[in-house]
C-alpha cells in the first residue's frame, strides 16, 4: 500500500476488515467469525494497538470481573489464533501483540493515509480508500458491561468518521462534475451538521439552476439543524449568496469608478488571532466517569491556553455541550469555523496515565501534530497538571509554526497583521543579524496594521533586546527601543504575559534586576504554561539573583518547551547558575549541550568554553574560542562580560579561564 504510507502488499494472505462489519479473509477464502464478541473485539483492538498490551489491561478493558479473566482471555487468543494464524500472535512476558506488517488492514490503511496527507494521492487513490468504507468501524458490534471497551469503539468510530469526512473534502475537491453529487450525498449522510457538504451542495445546485432542488434541501437541512438546536441562519445565508452568485454570471457590470480621496488612509485592521477548540477527550478507563480526569485535564488545558493570550479559545461550555450532542471533531471545527481542533483519549489504567493527543488543521482535517503521553500516575492531580501544561506549550508553539511557515510563504506586501507578526517570529528565531532587522520590519508593520497587537509590540521589544544583548548597534539606543516597546505591549494587553515577559528583559538591560524578576514572575503567574517566561527568569536569576532558583526556572522551561527555539538559552542559563553555584563539571556538561544547539550565538559559545576552562580542559576550551572568532570575528572577552550582569567573583573567575584559553 505505498500510495497510502505503507509498503505495497500485491497479494496479501490476510485482509481483516474493520470499516463496516468485522470480516476476515485468508489466502482469498473468507474465515468463518466466531459467535463471541469479545473475541472479535480483542481482535479489533489488538490490531490498532501501536504497542504490546498487558494481560492485566486487557482484562480490565473486557472483563467486568469475572471468575477467571485471564483464563477468558487466553481462551479469546485461542481464537483469534485460529482466525489469523498462530505465527501472527506474539506474546511476550506479560504483554500481548499482533504481527500483521504483511496483512491489509482497512482501517490502518486509510489512517496511513491521512496522517501522509490525502492531498499527495490521486483521484483514483483517494476514491479506492472511499470505498473501503462500507459501514461504522465494527459496525453492529456492542458488549454490554465494558465501559473501557465501550469508550475506545467510540473515540474509533469518532476518529474514523473524521477520517471519511476529510477524505471526501478531497474527493469532491478533484473530482468531475458528474461524480461531485454522489460523494457530496455520501459525505452530508456521515456529517449532518457540517456546513461545507451542505455549502458545496447548494452551491452546485444554484450554478446548475436547479432551484427546486435547492430551496428542498435547504428547508429539510434547516428544519434537521432545528431540531438539534443549532443555527441555521449561515446555512440560508450560504444558499441566498449562491443565489445571487449565480445570478451574477449572466449580468454583465460596469468597473466600479474609485471615490476614495488620495488622503483618505485605510483604518487599522482588526486584530486577528488564530482560533482553536478543544473536544473533551475519549476517556477509555475501565472506571471512566463524567466530569472525572480526563474532563478536568481538559478544562485545564482550555483554560491554560486561554490564558496564553496568543489564540482565541472557544469556551469550554460550548465544547463540553458539543460532546454531549455526539459532533466529532471535524463537525464541530467546521461548525465553529475555528482554524484548529485538538481532540484526543485518556486512559488509566491502575498506575499507568496514557494521554494521546491530536492538533488538527480544522478546514482540511489534516493532523499537523500528534503524540502520546505516558506517565505512572503516582501522583494524579500533579501529573495531570503536569500533561495539560505540556500539551498547551506544545499546541502554542505548533500553531506558532504553522502560522509563520504560512506566512513566509505569502508575499509581503499582503500580509495582514497576524500574518506579519508571525513572519517577524520566523526571523527573530534565526538569531542573525539580518534576520533580526527583517524581524523589526514584520513586527513593525503588524503594528502599523494593528496597533493594539500587543504580541507584535512584545515582538518588537525582544529584537532590540537581542540588538543591544549582542552589540549588533548602538546599546543605549537599544535598550531604550526595547522598553519602549515592551512599554506598548503593556499598553495594549497588561494580561498578556507577553507583554511582561518583554518589560521584564527590558528592564534586565536597564539594570533593574528586583524590577525585572517581579515582572518575569507576573508573566508566568499569568500563565504557568508559558515557557518563555520561566526561561527569562532563569536567565535572569542565573547572572545576579537566585542562582538555585535559576536552575528550577531552567529546568521547567526546557520539561515545558523541550524543542524551543531559545532551547540554548535555557541549557546556558542553567550552566551559569552552576558556576556560581560552584559546580563546574556540571556547568561545562550544561554549557556544551547548550553550545551544540544549531542556532546557538556567540555568547552561548563564549559559556562554553570558559566553562571548560574552569575544569582544566584547555585544549576543549581553545577548540571552542577557535570557532567563535571564525563565526564572530573580532569577538572578545569584553563582549562577554558586558553582555551578561555577573558580580565581581564570577567575573574574576571568567578572566582567569579566558586567560588560559587565549580569549582576550
Amino acid at each position: 500500500m505505498e500510495p497510502y504510507g505503507r509498503r505495497q502488499i500485491d497479494m496479501p494472505s490476510l485482509t481483516l476488515r474493520l470499516l463496516g462489519p468485522l470480516a476476515i479473509r485468508r489466502e482469498g477464502v473468507d474465515v468463518p467469525l466466531p459467535g463471541s464478541r469479545k473475541v472479535r473485539a480483542l481482535l479489533a483492538y489488538l490490531a490498532l494497538s501501536p504497542h504490546p498490551s498487558g494481560r492485566a489491561q486487557l482484562c480490565d478493558l473486557l472483563w467486568d470481573v469475572p471468575d477467571d479473566p485471564r483464563g477468558e482471555l487466553r481462551w479469546c487468543l485461542s481464537k483469534i489464533r485460529s482466525l489469523i494464524g498462530e505465527q501472527r500472535v506474539r506474546a511476550k512476558g506479560d504483554t500481548i501483540a499482533l504481527d500483521l506488517s504483511d496483512c491489509s488492514v482497512d482501517a490502518i490503511e486509510v489512517t496511513a493515509a491521512h496522517r501522509h496527507g490525502f492531498r499527495t494521492l490521486a483521484p483514483e487513490q483517494l476514491r479506492s480508500l472511499a470505498d473501503l468504507f462500507v459501514g461504522d468501524f465494527l459496525d453492529g458490534l456492542a458488549i454490554e458491561r465494558c465501559p473501557a471497551f465501550d469508550s475506545w469503539l467510540a473515540f474509533q468510530r469518532r476518529r474514523l468518521r473524521d477520517t471519511h469526512a476529510a477524505l471526501l473534502d478531497h474527493i469532491v475537491q478533484r473530482a468531475g462534475h458528474e461524480e461531485v453529487r454522489s460523494y457530496l450525498d455520501r459525505w452530508i449522510a456521515l456529517a449532518s451538521f457540517d456546513l461545507r457538504p451542505h455549502e458545496l451542495l447548494l452551491q452546485s445546485l444554484a450554478a446548475d439552476g436547479r432551484v427546486r432542488e435547492g430551496e428542498e434541501h435547504l428547508a429539510a437541512t434547516a428544519k434537521l439543524f432545528d431540531s438539534e438546536g443549532v443555527d441555521s441562519k449561515p446555512l440560508r445565508e450560504i444558499w441566498r449568496t449562491a443565489r445571487a452568485q449565480a445570478d451574477e454570471t449572466f449580468i454583465v457590470h460596469p468597473a466600479p469608478v474609485a471615490e476614495t480621496a488620495p488622503s483618505e488612509t485605510a483604518a487599522p485592521q482588526t486584530h486577528r488571532r488564530a482560533s482553536i477548540a478543544i473536544m473533551p477527550f475519549d476517556d477509555t478507563s475501565p472506571m471512566a466517569i463524567p466530569g472525572g480526569s480526563s474532563d478536568a485535564l481538559v478544562h485545564d488545558i482550555i483554560t491554560r491556553l486561554a490564558r496564553q493570550r496568543s489564540l482565541s479559545v472557544i469556551a469550554q461550555g460550548t465544547m463540553f455541550a458539543l460532546r454531549d450532542r455526539r459532533y466529532t471533531p471535524h463537525e464541530a471545527g467546521r461548525m465553529l469555523g475555528v482554524d484548529y481542533v485538538v481532540n484526543g483519549s485518556f486512559q488509566r489504567l491502575g498506575r499507568r496515565i496514557t494521554v494521546c493527543v491530536e492538533l488538527t488543521e480544522a478546514q482540511t482535517a489534516r493532523i499537523v501534530w500528534a503524540e502520546v503521553f505516558e506517565y505512572d500516575a503516582a501522583e494524579t492531580f500533579l501529573l495531570l497538571d503536569e500533561i495539560g501544561s505540556r500539551i498547551v506549550v506544545t499546541i502554542e508553539r505548533e500553531v506558532e509554526a504553522l502560522e509563520s511557515n504560512r506566512a513566509i510563504l505569502k508575499p509581503p506586501s499582503s500580509l495582514d497583521a497576524w500574518e506579519a507578526h508571525h513572519r517577524g517570529l520566523w526571523h527573530m528565531y534565526r538569531f542573525t543579524r539580518s534576520n533580526n532587522e527583517q524581524a523589526q520590519h514584520f513586527f513593525e508593520t503588524a503594528i502599523n496594521l494593528d496597533p493594539t497587537f500587543a504580541r507584535a509590540h512584545a515582538g518588537l521589544s525582544f529584537t532590540h533586546f537581542q540588538s543591544a544583548f549582542q552589540h549588533w548597534a548602538d546599546q543605549d539606543v537599544e535598550v531604550e527601543l526595547a522598553y519602549r516597546a515592551a512599554s506598548q505591549s503593556m499598553m495594549a494587553d497588561d494580561r498578556d504575559p507577553a507583554a511582561h515577559w518583554a518589560i521584564g528583559r527590558a528592564l534586565w538591560l536597564r539594570g533593574l534586576h528586583d524590577q525585572s524578576v517581579g515582572e518575569l514572575e507576573q508573566a508566568v503567574e499569568l500563565s504557568p504554561s508559558f515557557a518563555l517566561g520561566h526561561y527569562s527568569l532563569a536567565f535572569v536569576q542565573a547572572q545576579s539573583g537566585d542562582a538555585q532558583a535559576a536552575i528550577v526556572a531552567a529546568d521547567l522551561s526546557r520539561k515545558l518547551s523541550p524543542f524551543d527555539p531559545l532551547l540554548f538559552g535555557m541549557l546556558a542559563s542553567r550552566a551559569l547558575a552552576l558556576v556560581r553555584l560552584g559546580r563546574f563539571e556540571e556547568a561545562a556538561g550544561w554549557a556544551i549541550k547548550a553550545a551544540a544547539r544549531p542556532n546557538a550565538h556567540a555568547h552561548i559559545l563564549a559559556i562554553a568554553a570558559l566553562s571548560l576552562a574552569l575544569i582544566g580542559r584547555l585544549d576543549e576550551g581553545r577548540g571552542y574560542v577557535a570557532s567563535i572568532h571564525h563565526r564572530f570575528s573580532g569577538y572578545s572577552l569584553s563582549d562577554f562580560l558586558t553582555a551578561f550582569h555577573l558580580g565581581p567573583e564570577q567575573q574574576t573567575l571568567f578572566r582567569e579561564g579566558a586567560r588560559q584559553i587565549g580569549l582576550h
